[in-house]
């Protein structure tokens, strides 16, 4: 959000660079972490305003929202400002419903890789008729 950004670190370093458009939210775009390592929700708690999770299951997608929900509230933050974005998950309709059910804010499709512009189209209209229907 600033004019120009830097960043010198143990990790990581990058010089003064310039990015434009800026974001629209403020104060600045939501932070979502990925990954599924142990110590992820404990980050999401931290630094992030949402979890990225890939191919998980219901199951543990519930389990994984009560956890985060528990350590939101231990750390004085609202559970429900918390989003889970699921993604890599294929159209199911009821796949994304119990997922919806075990916590998921949004659940993103992957659709099938096409190689034009109209395999994609029909990928897509696929995709609509069987989660919108």
């Amino acid at each position: 959000t600033k004019r120009e950004a830097e960043f010198h670190g143990k990790y990581y370093d990058f010089p003064p660079v310039r990015s434009y458009p800026k974001p629209a939210q403020k104060p600045h775009p939501p932070v979502l972490l990925g990954g599924g390592a142990k110590n992820v929700l404990q980050r999401i708690v931290a630094w992030g305003d949402g979890w990225l999770p890939n191919r998980i299951t219901p199951d543990q997608l519930r389990e994984s929202r009560a956890t985060l929900d528990r350590l939101a509230k231990e750390a004085g933050r609202d559970p429900s400002a918390i989003t889970i974005s699921v993604h890599g998950q294929p159209a199911d309709r009821d796949l994304i419903k119990r997922l919806h059910d075990a916590g998921a804010t949004r659940v993103i499709v992957r659709p099938a890789t096409s190689k034009t512009e109209a395999e994609m189209v029909s990928e897509l209209t696929r995709i609509a008729e069987a989660v919108l229907r």
